[in-house]
Order: C-alpha cells, then structure tokens, then sequence
C-alpha cells in the first residue's frame, strides 16, 4: 500500500535575502577572510551566512538560530535534522573566528561590492553615533576588543555598559557603507577624525562631503578634514560666540532672507514648510557660516515656549494657594519654590512676592483669658502673596530667533543646496532606529567580548542588505510611477515600503512537498500572490528565485 505524506517548511523573506546576499558574494568573501579548518563539518562562511539572515529574518539569539532554521531545512512540524549542524557551539565558535580576521578588509570588500552592484553614489556621506547597551556585569574586559564601558546612554540605560557605534550611510538611498566601533566612554566629537579617515581609505578619495550633527563642531575635527582636502556640513552649537553674536543682533534688527525651497509637510498634509537662508561674514578660518529659518520650527519654538509659559504659570497658582502654611511660611522658601517653578521661562514671566501684613493682638499673660486680668500687646503678623506678568517685550525679541539654526561649511554650494544636502540627516537616525528595533541590536546578551564585536560586524551587514532592499523597491516605485503597494495589515497601502512592511507581507509564503513511499512528487511554493510577484519584480529578484525551489534551497554555497 503506498504511503503517502505532506511536508510543509517556511519560505517568506528567507529567498529574497538570500539573493541580495548572493549579489554581494556574501558566502565567497567570508570563506576568504574567515577560513575554516579542513575537518570541520560546516564552514565558518555558512555560519556567518546564516546567522547574518537570521539577524535580517527574525533576529534570535544563538541558542534558537538552530531551531529558526529548520523551519526552512526540515519543516514546520520536524526535528531540526540539517539545522544541527549549526548549533550555538558552531555559531560562536564561527563568531570567534570572524573576530580575528581581517575585519576592515572585508567591510571594504563589501561596501565595494555593494557600490559596483547597485551602482551607490557615494559623492555625500551622512554619519551619525549610537550606543549598543549590554545586559551583565562584564568585569573582565578583553585587551583585544573595544571595550565595555559606562557612558551617556541613549538607551537612557545609565546602569548598564554601552559601546559607541558610528555609522555612515550614503546620501543615495541610505545604505550604510562603513561603521566603526569605540569604547562605551568616548565623547562623540572624538570620533569623527579616525571615522573621516577610514572613509578616505574605503572611498579612495577626500572631496565627498561629509555630513554629522554639532559634536563634528570643534575646531580640530574641522581643521583636520579640510586641511587633507575633505568637504563636510554640519550644524553649528547655540552656545558658540558667531551664533550668540548674530541672534542677539536679531533681536533688535531686521535681516534680508533668502527663500530657499518649500516642502510639504511630513505631519500636517496640504502645509508647506519654507525654509530661507541668510549668510553673513565667514569664520576667522575662512568657513561659511549659512542661518536658516524654517516656517514648521518657528511654530514648533513658539508653540513649545508658550507651553513651558502655560504650564509655569499653571505651577505659579497652584503655589499660590499653597502659601502661608508648612514650609512655604517665609519669604525666602516661597521665593526658592518660585524660581524653581519659572527658571526655565526666566525673563518671559516677571514674578513679585508681595508682603502683606496686619496687627494683631497677642496674649502674653498667662492663663486663660480675662477681661481683668490678661495682659495683650500688638504685634506685626505677615502674610505673602505672588503675582505675576508676562514680559512681551522679552517675548517679542524671543519670537524674532525662532526657527533659525545654523549651518557651517567649507563647500561652494549655494546655501540652498547645502541645507538640502543637511536635510537628508534625520534618514541616518532612522537607520538607527532600523537597527535598534526592527534587527534588535540592543540589548546584547552574548558574553565575549570579541564575540560580541564580531556580531556587530554581521548586524552592519544586516543593515546594509536591509537598506539596499529599501532603496531598490522605492527606486523601481518611482521610475514605474507606483505611488503605493497595499502591503501593510488589512490592505493598507504604503508609499514609501520598508523592511518590516515586506517581511510581515510574505510571512505565509511557504513550500509544500508530497511525499509518495519516501520520494517527492510534487513540490510547489505556495502562498504567492500577484502582488508577490510584483514586489518581486520592483526587488529585480529572478522568477526561479522563489518558483525553482529545491530541497536544501536554505543552504549558502560557493557561487
């Protein structure tokens, strides 16, 4: 009697990322640089293959990579048989492996294999820091690893150790091309001078423009890149003397404004944002120092000063109905309460603590009183009260430097084009975001040190591959004229997709195999849509990608 059974395994996004891995040649250059003894069982490439889609897929730690696996290598319902091989042991011991390798070689390798394949420009370099935060005590700090260390955490975890993480991304797409690792203590403005300088290496030239937010601001970090040649942009402290000189100076003049561009808003639809620019004389090194005015910040300035007004005036009467009683019984502890309240809006709201006072008469005989025989004297009491105004003179001249902030640069771009060029910042923090929510950087619980530096390596690589999914889909979107793809839960469409709206789309894509007497006869993808093939087709992914499935499709070899 024939004996029939059916085997179902995961499918989903597992094929896509294995071909834009496969076009970075991701599994050749691992195998290079990370080389394998000739008796192991697997190879350290494919465990580095594997364990970057799993960061890519759905992010698990090394003990459950194994059982993520077979979900794809042995089915939904078996135990894990080919995923075996590649138990936590392996995976670290590949991680370790990686750790000692040539790790920039490689990134270089990469990055250039990702700028010749999907043709990046890499004319604008956008850089930015972040902090990985680290579950443990971790006492003993290795010597050849960056190390573990207490800093200012923007995890706002203060109790737990943090590396630095620096990250550069292209102006094109934002797809990261390098990323450095420093000590959980370094000050972000210590790290753009070795960041600049790896990026010379790996670009083999010094005239892109390099873009980073105000701790790029001191004199060293901007002497050193133009002094070897190098452009940059960046956004200039409130507290430096030029931009203290030219606010106060607004505050009592009127400037000649350039309208630069106009936008439309990302939060309010229908609404334009007009972004002008005024530039005055250049820096005593000869850079150029460009104000802009945006009409959404102005608001945003406004709407948050009369906020703090609102909210320290509100503060100001519940005080008031305090006074007189407890510790708000002297002049000098309500004063202390009050400029706790308005310090923050000192010089908008002028507040006076007004004295009261009254005689009374006040028993000092003693006994209980009598006509006869008590004696009384009068006494002062005093009694304290708060008022308040508004100053408008001082909000008059404060709502004359709303909206501004400064640029500096040593480019020739006209300052509308430098602003344009800035404005792209805010995309590297969402890389950030990516890395920290959708691929879980943070936090880390792994527990070597070099391990833990190694696995930073293959989530930079993550990023990358997320990051150039994103940029093709939007890219063929554009020049396709498709304004939308209904991808989202319930039908909802996106205009721009992003990794986690393509993952969560194909999550029931899987393979199906009919087994008669213990040989396949019919093996089918199923779960593909019209709207997967055209995803599909917007990612340039081939036809046999996802319909010419085999067994054993899983596997990374040697292309």
């Amino acid at each position: 009697m024939e004996q029939f059974e059916t085997r179902f395994s995961q499918v989903d996004v597992l094929p896509m990322v294995k071909h834009f891995m496969d076009e970075l040649d991701l599994f050749n250059l691992f195998k290079r640089y990370v080389p394998a003894t000739p008796d192991c069982l697997a190879d350290h490439a494919e465990s580095l293959c594997i364990l970057t889609a799993n960061i890519i897929c759905d992010n698990k730690p090394l003990y459950k990579v194994q059982e993520w696996l077979s979900k794809y290598s042995d089915g939904l319902a078996g135990d894990p048989v080919a995923a075996s091989l590649f138990n936590d042991d392996r995976l670290a011991r590949a991680l370790s492996a990686l750790f000692h390798s040539d790790r920039h070689s490689l990134m270089t390798d990469i990055s250039g294999s990702a700028i010749a394949v999907h043709k990046l420009l890499t004319n604008i370099i956008h850089n930015d820091s972040t902090t990985v935060t680290f579950i443990g005590k971790y006492d003993t700090p290795d010597s050849e690893a960056v190390k573990l260390k207490h800093g200012h955490n923007k995890d706002f975890r203060p109790d737990c150790k943090q590396i630095v993480f620096g990250l550069n991304i292209t102006a094109d797409g934002h797809v990261p091309l390098s990323y450095k690792l420093f000590d959980g203590n370094t000050n972000d403005d210590l790290t753009h001078i070795p960041n600049w300088n790896g990026l010379r290496a790996l670009l083999e030239k010094e005239d892109f423009i390099y873009v980073a937010d105000c701790k790029l601001c001191s004199h060293k970090n901007l002497n050193h890149i133009a002094q070897n040649g190098g452009r940059f942009i960046t956004i200039v402290p409130k507290g430096r003397t030029e931009v203290k000189r030219f606010l106060t100076y607004l505050k009592g003049n009127d400037v000649v404004w350039k309208e630069a561009f106009r936008i439309e808003s990302s939060r309010k639809k229908g609404k334009l944002n007009i972004y002008k620019t005024y530039e005055p004389e250049r820096t005593k090194k000869g850079f150029r120092i460009i104000f802009v005015h945006s009409s959404a910040k102005q608001e945003e300035d406004a709407g948050r000063r009369r906020e703090k007004i609102e909210k320290a005036i509100k503060k100001l009467e519940e005080l008031s109905a305090k006074l007189n009683a407890y510790h708000l019984k002297t002049q000098k502890e309500i004063k202390t309460a009050v400029n706790s309240i308005y310090k923050e809006v000192k010089g908008f709201i002028n507040v006076k603590v007004v004295t009261k006072r009254k005689q009374v008469r006040v028993k000092i005989s003693p006994g209980r009183p009598s006509l006869l025989k008590s004696v009384y004297k009068n006494k002062w009491e005093f009694t304290y009260g708060i008022k308040w105004e508004l100053n408008e003179q001082a909000l008059a001249e404060a709502s004359k430097t709303d909206g501004i902030f400064p640029l500096v640069t040593n480019t020739a771009l006209d300052a509308s084009e430098v602003l344009s060029k800035y404005k792209s910042q805010p995309f590297l923090e969402k890389r950030m975001y990516t890395q920290k929510t959708v691929l879980e950087v943070a936090p880390v619980f792994i527990k070597k040190e070099k391990r833990i530096e190694a696995m930073l390596f293959l989530y930079f690589v993550a990023l990358m591959i997320v990051s150039l999914i994103e940029r093709k889909i939007r890219m063929n979107m554009a020049s396709g004229n498709i304004e939308k793809l209904p991808i989202l839960p319930q039908g909802m469409k996106s205009k721009k997709p992003t990794w986690n709206n393509i993952r969560y789309f194909y999550r029931n894509v899987h393979y199906s195999q009919i087994i008669r007497d213990g040989t396949c006869i019919q093996a089918v993808v199923k779960g593909l849509s019209d709207l997967h093939e055209q995803i599909n087709r917007l990612l340039e992914i081939p036809d046999w990608v996802y319909k010419n499935i085999l067994d054993n499709w899983w596997q990374f070899k040697e292309t």
